[in-house]
């Protein structure tokens, strides 16, 4: 495997990426689709990670990495190859949901991820079990398979369904968790519903195709949410952290949803952080 190096070759558009990233999950289903897991790796505290999630990872980045060679990659299991804080760099969760993988739940998948100056700008997250692709790309619009999708226009919190991200396991869960379960009280109170779909690729995809009105996640990483923020954004979302603020790469908190309720749920985040 090489490293990536120069190119004098101009910076790729994300709509020229496009093609070369929904190879590379192609490439990745095929593997989820075609080996079910043999072994698995505890990383931490109820942390795992299956031989599938290792494979993907290792068949993508080289992938990727031949075909973008100036692009930097991070992946959750290996971490990062290349530099990341270059114009691009990928952003990779070989099977996002890893725990319903194991249990044999559907909601699971690729989540690939390309980040331009801090910013999520394209995605493709691909559900195989679901038989469901979901992508885009900056000024492209967002897909699944091949037709336009957009989120659900939804007015006010008492008409929408709010998925909201896993419990945390490993340091400082007990922490964490309480801010959730304030979280959770605080949206159940006034949301229609609140569903923990167990992957943040699919909350984020359906919010885009408008399946759910708003996704709520506390702790997540870039390869979780790269992916997701893309799409959904690309449907019409607003993707914001619990300041109210732009998500960028610095967010410790992802909420997506339509444009009337995001900043409701805001303030309920925030409300949360205050009674602790």
């Amino acid at each position: 495997m090489r490293a990536p190096v120069p190119s004098s070759e101009p910076v790729p558009t994300p709509v020229e990426l496009l093609l070369v990233a929904t190879e590379a999950v192609d490439r990745a289903s095929r593997i989820i689709r075609d080996r079910p897991p043999s072994q698995v790796t505890m990383k931490g505290d109820r942390d795992p990670a299956t031989d599938i999630d290792y494979a993907i990872e290792r068949e993508i980045r080289n992938f990727l990495l031949d075909q973008a060679p100036s692009v930097g990659f991070l992946g959750e299991e290996d971490g990062q190859y290349g530099d990341i804080s270059a114009e691009m760099w990928w952003a990779l969760d070989p099977v996002d949901g890893t725990i319903n993988f194991i249990h044999g739940v559907p909601l699971c998948g690729v989540s690939l991820g390309l980040i331009h100056r801090n910013e999520p700008v394209l995605g493709v997250i691909d559900l195989p079990a679901l038989n469901l692709r979901y992508s885009a790309a900056l000024g492209d619009g967002a897909f699944c398979g091949r037709t336009p999708i957009r989120i659900r226009e939804t007015a006010s919190l008492k008409d929408a369904v709010v998925a909201l991200g896993d419990y945390a396991v490993g340091a400082d869960a007990i922490a964490k968790n309480a801010k959730c379960l304030r979280v959770t009280g605080g949206i159940a109170a006034v949301a229609q519903r609140v569903r923990m779909f167990g992957s943040a690729a699919v909350d984020l995809a359906w919010v885009a195709e408008g399946r759910i009105s708003a996704s709520v996640m506390l702790d997540n990483k870039p390869w979780d949410t790269a992916a997701g923020i893309a799409i959904a954004r690309e449907a019409g979302a607003v993707v914001i952290d619990d300041r109210g603020e732009r998500h960028n790469g610095a967010s410790m908190t992802t909420i997506a949803a339509a444009p009337l309720i995001a900043y409701d749920l805001a303030r309920i985040v925030r409300a949360a952080n205050l009674e602790a």
